[in-house]
């Protein structure tokens, strides 16, 4: 297939913005969803990544291209299994790695949470995602959803675009927070285990109609923080070096938490040049 210039270059900054939140150090990566193939950043750090370095990799492969991150497979199951998915990201919040510690499934506590799913399950194997097999058991526990929290080994979000994917991930990281100061605050993070597996909830979820309501208004609101994220400290706009595919170091200064604001992920699309009819999460 041709290339998509503008889809690689989407990728590449969804990929410095994710750098820059904070959400990743030497590993991570973005990735969105081009035909029979899938865009994904390089092995690398992803604060340097351009878009001429976004490496294109068949959904049919059954051997990653050089220069690939070795769990591009991770990416290649969900894509496989979730035909609804256009774009994902992996990082490494360390909030993540508290709650799959201590949980088996996080239950969304406040509005914003809701953007992640019904509930984010939690993938109890922290072997890196570096074979194909692995990946498709860990893919398997996101029937739903946008979110799935990695036991040791971080997460990943899907969006349907690279951008709304990586705000996912910053939400993921904020709900994790949250979910985790509820915790203390009760005075249950000594018997989260236990309670998750006896099906009982340590905290106070959100019940059915309240995720409706806070995902039935998400389509006008997930772009805004996106574009909130990539226009926050450090960024620079438009790099003059991304037709050369060089780099700069990005800041790595993490913006404060979002303002708790009411998604429908039907809806959900990227302002300011993104592609209004690609394929929705």
């Amino acid at each position: 297939m041709i290339r998509d210039a503008v889809l690689c270059g989407e990728v590449a900054e969804a990929a410095r913005v994710l750098a820059r939140l904070g959400l990743v150090t030497a590993f991570g990566h973005v990735s969105a969803r081009a035909g029979d193939s899938m865009l994904i950043t390089p092995a690398a750090d992803l604060a340097d990544v351009t878009a001429a370095s976004v490496i294109e990799v068949p959904l049919a492969a059954r051997l990653l291209p050089a220069g690939a991150p070795a769990e591009a497979w991770a990416h290649l199951a969900l894509y496989r299994a979730r035909p609804d998915a256009a774009a994902i990201a992996r990082a490494q919040p360390a909030a993540a790695f508290a709650v799959a510690a201590v949980a088996t499934v996080m239950v969304p506590v406040h509005g914003q949470a809701a953007w992640l799913g019904e509930s984010v399950p939690v993938y109890g194997d922290a072997a890196l995602l570096r074979s194909a097999d692995r990946a498709e058991r860990a893919a398997s526990c996101l029937p739903a959803g946008e979110a799935l929290l990695l036991r040791g080994n971080g997460a990943l979000t899907l969006g349907t675009a690279p951008g709304l994917a990586v705000a996912r991930m910053w939400l993921l990281a904020a709900a994790c927070d949250v979910y985790l100061a509820a915790l203390s605050a009760s005075g249950a993070a000594s018997g989260a285990a236990s309670g998750a597996a006896s099906g009982a909830n340590p905290v106070t979820a959100l019940s059915d109609d309240e995720i409706a309501s806070w995902r039935a208004v998400g389509g006008e609101l997930l772009p805004r923080l996106w574009e909130h994220l990539r226009s926050g400290p450090g960024s620079a706009g438009p790099r003059p070096s991304e037709e050369q595919g060089q780099g700069q170091p990005g800041d790595h200064r993490r913006p404060p938490g979002p303002r708790v604001m009411p998604l429908d992920l039907r809806e959900e699309r990227e302002p300011h040049g993104g592609a209004p009819d690609r394929e929705q999460t």
